[in-house]
């Protein structure tokens, strides 16, 4: 149902494309932290855009990717699966374990407490 996951290697790529804008294949491997051939990178990028996660404008023969879904859209699918799956669906767990093991950075108690109170309105989605 809906947009097909991400495997590790096309996240891997994703992260480069959200975090620059707009790639070429030879831009999305020089700025991965390893080595990988471009072909390796050209097929990853035609799977993910397969998946509907990038988009290309041809400059030239170069095919120029950039991202036709959000990094937020990631990331909430893959706290999804982290609640359903790690923590029994439960949402106080993943919150508890969080403040736990991580604990918060400056600031983030007073986004935190702002969503919640947005949350408590009923401005936020419901699970």
């Amino acid at each position: 149902m809906g947009i097909t996951e991400l495997s590790a290697a096309e996240q891997e790529v994703m992260e480069v494309v959200w975090n620059l804008g707009e790639v070429t294949a030879r831009e999305a491997r020089d700025a991965l932290s390893r080595d990988v051939a471009r072909n390796t990178v050209r097929t990853l990028l035609e799977r993910m855009e397969e998946k509907g996660w990038v988009t290309h404008r041809e400059v030239g023969r170069a095919f120029v990717y950039r991202a036709a879904r959000p990094r937020e859209e990631s990331i909430g699918r893959k706290v999804r699966e982290l609640v359903d799956t790690v923590c029994g669906g439960s949402s106080e767990t993943l919150v508890a374990a969080l403040l736990d093991y991580r604990g918060l950075r400056p600031g983030e108690l007073d986004r935190i407490r702002k969503m919640l109170d947005e949350a408590k309105g009923g401005r936020l989605k419901n699970g």
